[in-house]
This record gives C-alpha cells, structure tokens and sequence, in this order.
C-alpha cells in the first residue's frame, strides 16, 4: 500500500494510529470547499496527513487584499485562480497525493456532482448561503460536514453527522447578513487547522469529535468553549433524521 518514501514521509502519523489508519488517509476523498482564509490551512494540512484525494473547490482569483490570511497564495498568485495557485502548492508539499480542482461556485445546481464520491465535506466558506448548500448535501447524501467560521478575533468549528447531531439549519434558522468582516490571518490558520485535524480524527477514528458540540475560539483572550448543541426536531433539513 505504501511505498518506502510514503512510509518515512508519514512515520510519525504512524506511531500514532498505525499503517491500517494511514491507509484510510490515503484512500479518503475531501472536498474542500472554499481555498481562502480557511481553505488554505485545511488543505495544507489534509495535503501533508496523507489524504489520498483531494477536491479543491472555487471560483475566485486571487487579490492582494486575500494576503494576509490565505497562506496557499502568494504576491505572484495575484490575479491567478485560486485553484490553479493551490493545487500547484499542494502538489509541491507532496506529489503521492492526488489533486482535482473545481472551478465554480458552489449552488443547488451543482452540488449533487461536487460531492459525488466525497467522504467528508469541509466547509471553507465565508457566507451561509454555500454552507446550507453544503449542509443540504450533506443530509441527504449522509456525509459528514466539518463546520467552521471565523471573524475578527473569533472562530467556531462543530463536526457535522447526519443522524447523530444538528445540522446547521438547526443552529442556524435564517441566512445571517452578507458583510465584508475583519479577519486575523491567525484566526483562519487556527480555526482551519482544528477542521483539518477533525477530518483526520474522523477518517482514521482516532479521538473525539466535535459531534452535538460547538467549539468557540475567542482570540483576544485565548479562550476555548464548548458549547452542547442538540438537533432541532422541527428542523426542515434534518428534523426527519432525529424522530422518535
């Protein structure tokens, strides 16, 4: 399953869940929706742990104003897709995996052929609009969806499965408004590696996930929360899933 370079590259991963673990890295499919602020971290790390595929989904080319916190790109990126400029990074972080790149924006028309195929759903978007498509998706296709959001100082991260915990129509009832926020580089590298390492915990089965919990990271204090978070019966996404 793995060659002799695979096997250093990945020797410390190995100690901990061993060849059995980083053989379902490596014939796991992600689809990373969005590469900004989030995505970049995601992919990055999910690139380094081995995944055997990746999805890299968007439609946007890369800005100067995106610098500070998409950490994929780089001043010569500007202008170019931000796809084009990612998947030519992770390649370089490690050519064994294997890379397909997306360009669209994410709608109810296309969903059903973006997450044909995919394990595990992350959501690196930066509106609510794409997340309740993701979300949708991820009902009614049961597959999981790792949650997370950042603004300013801020972040969340809640790991999604279908059955067994809300979804975000529960958390959230109504699209909230459509704003240009601030952001700390710092805050997207930190909520977006907490996803990356919950598709790896969720993949390999090692540890506890973020199931029925939401994560709060508030930056300007250094402080975690959890919080409990229980699916809404009522819910018009998933409320059929949690009937007694």
């Amino acid at each position: 399953m793995f060659n002799s370079t695979e096997l250093e590259r990945y020797n410390r991963q190995i100690m901990l869940f061993g060849e059995e673990g980083q053989s379902k890295l490596k014939q796991a499919t992600v689809l990373v929706a969005g590469l900004g602020g989030l995505g970049s971290p995601i992919a990055i790390y999910l690139a380094a742990a081995g995944i055997g595929k990746l999805k890299i989904v968007d439609f946007d080319n890369v800005d100067i104003t995106n610098l500070n916190r998409q950490v994929l790109h780089y001043e010569k990126d500007i202008t170019r897709m931000k796809v084009v400029s990612g998947q030519e990074k992770l390649q370089q972080l490690n050519p064994n995996i294997e890379i397909e790149r997306v360009v669209t924006r994410i709608d109810e028309n296309n969903i059903k052929s973006i997450t044909e195929g995919i394990d595990v759903i992350v959501d690196a978007m930066d509106n609510y609009d794409t997340r309740f498509v993701l979300n949708s998706a991820t009902v009614s296709k049961r597959i999981p969806l790792i949650h997370g959001a950042v603004s300013g100082l801020d972040g969340q991260v809640t790991t999604i499965i279908p059955g067994k915990s809300p979804c975000l129509k529960c958390l959230f009832t109504s699209t909230p408004p459509k704003e240009v926020f601030p952001i700390l580089g710092t805050t997207a590298g930190i909520i977006g590696t907490i996803q990356a390492n919950e598709v790896i915990k969720y993949i390999t089965g090692k540890g506890e996930l973020l199931v029925g919990q939401l994560l709060l990271w508030d930056g300007s204090s250094n402080g975690f929360e959890k919080i409990s978070i229980m699916p809404n019966t009522n819910c018009d996404v998933c409320g059929h899933l949690h009937e007694e």
